[in-house]
């Protein structure tokens, strides 16, 4: 299988690219390439009106340089400098100084509690911090106690007690101008840790990932030879720069010539599609899902749905005959979200492959990736050539998947070799022997191939359940199903100790509920009512499943599921809520 499917790889080079060993040889190359082509536009709003402010990728290497230059000047050559806020330029620009002065990058979850933002300062040792405004209170506290290694706190505004990102730019500028070279001058070790990564810890204590310029860099080329992206394309950074997803991402679209705007939260995501004219956009499958749901609701209270159905049948025909009308056919719907938007990618988790299929319809491409933290993060994506949903496509031009200990049905254990897989766990030898043999990364998730070397994830091998009679359940592969359901707005399946039988499992799920949606379509109805309407829904989903299969119990919420800042459900958090509810 290996042989087949690196044959496959071999031929999948579809666009020209450049390999870069490190994050300095990419910058440096776009910064000539794209001088005066917009990297960054940012707004500004004050009162009613609103400016915007474009950075060219000249202007955003030489901020680079001036912050790097200073940052240097204040002690901080070879150290370790932590990140925190919401994405934007000062973030992009911080954690850019970082990597092209070898300076470890530590980004951290803005949403953090105090006790986890203190540990993960404590484990990485970092020496300073840069940091949100609205950060500023746990920023106090931090001073105050003093349990951690910073000795320098840095605002990305401007708040009285800190120096400012745009102060150190400032001056860095004059530094440079005084003859002070140091930074820009300085060789970088693409080999050894330069990013240092906790993981979202959906089940765990979060683990610390490692990783090198090089496993970036080499991530980044495999994704520009397979993606369409494009040097006139606009995307807007949805996803966290502090997971390795959108830190990867936005390094990716700066070596393509791409323009960056930065979204004003998820209830603007239509209006800021607009707003940018946005042609391509990376982000999670709830992201992308909430998309694809505003656009069926709006055609839905038009009436337009048998229409619209009618017409997607017309087209997928006209396109068995090459003749692609698809966005000429649906531009009214394509003009409610800016008119512009050609290209999702959808990664972080899985994603259901009726949105994929709906959007691509639409005349919309729309890819789903898979990886993890721990390779730098992409191992696998559909492309132009290989588009099938449900699946997550193939190998990446530099990565070699294999299943370990396949069953009769192929199933296996995912695991991976290539330049983008981490260096290790920080200080946990331990963990990191457990998941890294022979040069192979074991993932933890299972798939399988198809014939023709496409890769399927079935689910986490920590999340199957496994009935007494060693039938095997892919709860991921339930909850796509369920989520399809009227009303359901988020759901989790899980086992469940069956009272009858103390050795075995049933399945349950919780289902948070729409509010809205409940409202609109069932005005009069209770929460009691509402649960016979849902448990009626999954009693007629049961009988398309094996009986083993069948769900057997519902709890019905309208509170929304714990999660992290990437959208993934904390399985145990959630039972252990649900088991001390019972």
């Amino acid at each position: 299988m290996e042989y087949t499917i690196q044959k496959k790889m071999e031929n999948l080079k579809i666009f020209e690219a450049t390999e870069f060993q490190n994050i300095k040889e990419i910058m440096y190359h776009s910064a000539k390439k794209y001088a005066d082509k917009i990297a960054f536009v940012i707004k500004h709003k004050q009162a009613k009106e609103v400016k915007y402010e474009n950075i060219t990728y000249k202007r955003l290497l030489d901020d680079v340089n001036k912050l790097g230059t200073a940052l240097y000047n204040m002690g901080l050559k070879g150290k370790r400098i932590a990140i925190i806020g919401k994405n934007r330029y000062e973030w992009a620009v911080a954690h850019l100084a970082n990597l092209l002065g070898g300076i470890v990058s530590v980004p951290l979850d803005k949403d953090l509690q105090y006790e986890e933002l203190e540990s993960s300062l404590a484990r990485s040792k970092a020496d300073a911090i840069i940091f949100d405004e609205k950060q500023e209170e746990k920023i106090a506290e931090l001073k105050s106690k003093n349990t951690t290694n910073l000795k320098e706190y840095i605002c990305m505004s401007s708040l009285s007690g800190y120096r400012s990102v745009k102060e150190l730019i400032t001056i860095g500028e004059n530094l440079i101008k005084e003859g002070n070279h140091e930074y820009e001058n300085v060789k970088i070790d693409e080999n050894i840790m330069s990013i240092l990564l906790f993981t979202s810890g959906t089940t765990s204590a979060s683990k610390a990932v490692m990783l090198s310029q090089k496993n970036i860099a080499s991530n980044i080329y495999a994704m520009q030879c397979v993606e369409d992206i494009r040097s006139t394309d606009t995307n807007i950074a949805f996803l966290p720069f502090h997971h390795i997803f959108g830190s990867t991402c936005m390094i990716m679209m700066l070596a393509s010539g791409v323009k960056t705007a930065f979204p004003d939260g998820l209830r603007y995501i239509k209006q800021n599609l607009n707003e940018y004219k946005v042609t391509i956009f990376v982000g999670v499958p709830v992201l992308v899902e909430a998309i694809y749901k505003a656009i069926m609701k709006e055609i839905d209270k038009q009436g337009k749905t048998k229409l619209i159905k009618a017409v997607v049948a017309i087209s997928n025909v006209l396109r068995k005959v090459h003749i692609d009308l698809r966005r000429k056919l649906f531009k009214q719907v394509i003009d409610a979200l800016g008119g512009e938007l050609r290209f999702v990618i959808s990664g972080g988790a899985p994603a259901d492959a009726k949105i994929a299929k709906g959007f691509n319809d639409l005349g919309i491409k729309t890819a789903q990736g898979y990886g993890l933290s721990e390779t730098s993060p992409v191992i696998c994506a559909e492309n132009e050539k290989v588009m099938k949903n449900g699946s997550v496509g193939v190998p990446m031009i530099n990565d070699t998947i294999e299943i370990e200990n396949p069953d009769e049905n192929g199933i296996g254990e995912i695991k991976v070799k290539g330049p983008n897989v981490m260096l290790g766990y920080y200080e946990m030898p331990e963990i990191t022997n457990e998941v890294l043999r022979d040069g192979w990364f074991y993932t933890g998730d299972l798939g399988y191939f198809d014939k023709k070397g496409i890769l399927y994830i079935t689910g986490r091998n920590k999340n199957m359940i496994v009935l007494k009679n060693g039938k095997k359940i892919f709860p991921e592969e339930l909850e796509t199903l369920v989520g399809r359901l009227e009303l359901v707005e988020e759901n989790m399946v899980f086992g469940m100790p069956d009272e009858k039988d103390k050795d075995d499992v049933k399945l349950a799920v919780k289902v948070v509920y729409n509010k809205e949606e409940a409202k609109e379509k069932y005005p009069e109805a209770d929460e009691q009512e509402l649960y016979k309407i849902v448990w009626n829904q999954i009693k007629s989903l049961n009988t398309s499943f094996p009986r083993y299969k069948h769900i057997q119990k519902l709890i019905l919420t309208d509170e929304e599921l714990i999660k992290t800042t990437t959208k993934k459900v904390k399985r145990q958090e959630e039972m252990k809520k649900i088991i001390t509810a019972l």
